[in-house]
């Protein structure tokens, strides 16, 4: 049952199947099998998970279970929690920190019924696409290979979902941190649009999204993530129920744009653009247009960029105590440390490259009613790197697919596009689905297109 999707429990505890009480033992023992290979949780309270397990299947049995009751789900340990620890990956914080709010994915979850059972890793302050972390003695793994990395920063919630910790896992994004992981772990991880799903701190390109096996129970978590809650003064304003639900998409006529070059950063592998490349031709059978698009990102952005989110790391690194500075990753404080002689034109240039890249991605999108991409140029790398040339000096080579949409705040989609077939083991390759603005339930739409088109999918590590 540690296989079933959200809307496959569902069902089953709805027809008296299955009950949550079953359903949330058999997570908790596969995360006791797991967890010594894979470092994904940070916290399990097992006690207060069955208790609320037992509430569900009350409400079950009376008749008035919510959206996604009795339903396991993940919280990323950014994600805040009243009362419960919130380090942000990083031994430099308290011992002792704790939230003292709730954050509103985690507060829509919760209403919804959802069983939110554990909180999931993250290297420090999310700012990495590894697991790695001063925090925590050892990185996430991913499950298809042990020595490498499930990505990041969304790293242990990528791991769980991989490995059969129940359905649903929350992440956040603000430069591919959940779609890396999920190309990486042949998982579907959705960017919402900005102010989709209304999330607290807020910053500019940061969201808050799923990570699960298929698209159907992507757009059920969105569903339920995009509710209102005033303390976003970004939320968009709500859709009508079932908005989010995969829709039958007519494919012929549609017009892809296919990005193979993002005009930056690492090249792509052979193997990845071959992957993608086969995908596109698909839905080119299926009857859809598919135009090259050319690269529409410069390395100014990506540096000016790169310079600006420098300076902000540094702020708040260089406001703690000396004594919790020196325990912040040795690489996180290489990548700051420029930072400190950066000069106001220096910070506002950079500033200016946000909105750059903003405008460009947009314009290059908006002929097309889809764009296709890889994830990122490379299969997953060694879990004990920070970044695939772990070089703080070049630290967002690997990011230049999935970093213009967060800065266009278009939705985009990471699901499986095939596998390598060099190396011991074969290893997802990410198909990225971007969207126009809004059309969250497009990218589903075409996620769920994909996931019919593609070919069999290998089984889930065991």
């Amino acid at each position: 049952m540690i296989h079933l999707g959200a809307a496959e429990l569902l069902a089953a505890y709805r027809a008296g199947a299955l009950s949550p009480v079953e359903v949330m033992r058999a997570v908790l023992d596969q995360a006791r099998r797991r967890e010594g290979q894979l470092h994904a949780l940070c916290a399990v309270d097992a006690d207060v998970a069955l208790a609320a397990a037992r509430a569900s299947e009350a409400r079950w049995r009376a008749g008035t279970a919510a959206a996604l009751d009795g339903v396991p789900v993940t919280l990323k340990e950014n994600i805040a929690q009243p009362g419960v620890a919130y380090r942000l990956g990083t031994a430099a914080t308290a011992a002792d920190a704790v939230a003292d709010f709730e954050a509103p994915p985690a507060a829509r979850l919760r209403e919804a019924g959802a069983i939110a059972w554990a909180r999931t890793t993250m290297p420090d302050y999310g700012m990495l696409s590894s697991g790695l972390s001063s925090l925590h003695a050892e990185p996430a793994r991913n499950p298809w290979d042990t020595r490498l990395t499930p990505g990041g920063s969304s790293a242990g919630a990528a791991a769980a979902a991989a490995a059969g910790y129940g359905p649903l896992h929350l992440g956040t994004d603000i430069g591919g941190s959940i779609r890396l992981p999920a190309g990486w772990c042949g998982l579907v991880g959705l960017k919402p649009s900005h102010g989709r799903v209304p999330i607290k701190p807020g910053y500019a390109g940061r969201v808050a999204g799923p990570l699960t096996r298929t698209v159907a129970d992507a757009a059920l978590m969105l569903a339920v993530l995009a509710q209102p809650d005033a303390r976003d003064p970004t939320q968009l304003p709500p859709l009508q129920p079932g908005s989010f639900a995969p829709r039958a998409l007519a494919l012929r006529g549609l017009r892809l744009g296919l990005l193979l070059d993002a005009g930056w950063g690492e090249a792509v592998r052979p193997e990845v653009a071959a992957a993608i490349t086969a995908a596109a031709r698909a839905f080119e059978q299926a009857g859809a247009v598919v135009e090259p698009l050319q690269p529409f990102t410069t390395r100014e952005m990506a540096d000016g960029i790169d310079r600006f989110w420098r300076m902000r790391s540094w702020l708040d690194i260089s406001a703690l105590a000396p004594e919790r500075r020196a325990r912040v990753l040795p690489y996180i404080l290489d990548w700051v440390a420029p930072a400190a002689g950066y000069d106001g034109a220096t910070v506002f240039r950079g500033y200016g490259q946000m909105q750059a890249l903003r405008e460009a991605a947009n314009a290059a999108c908006e002929p097309f009613d889809f764009v296709l991409s890889p994830v990122a140029p490379m299969p997953a790398y060694p879990a004990h790197l920070a970044s695939p040339l772990h070089d703080p000096a070049r630290p967002f080579e690997h990011i230049a697919f999935t970093l213009p949409f967060n800065m266009s705040e278009q939705p985009a989609l990471a699901i499986n596009a095939g596998y390598t077939s060099a190396g011991l083991q074969p290893l997802p390759i990410g198909l990225q689905i971007i969207g126009r603005r809004f059309d969250d339930a497009g990218v589903l739409a075409l996620g769920a297109a994909w996931e019919q088109l593609r070919p069999a999918q290998r089984a889930w590590p065991a």
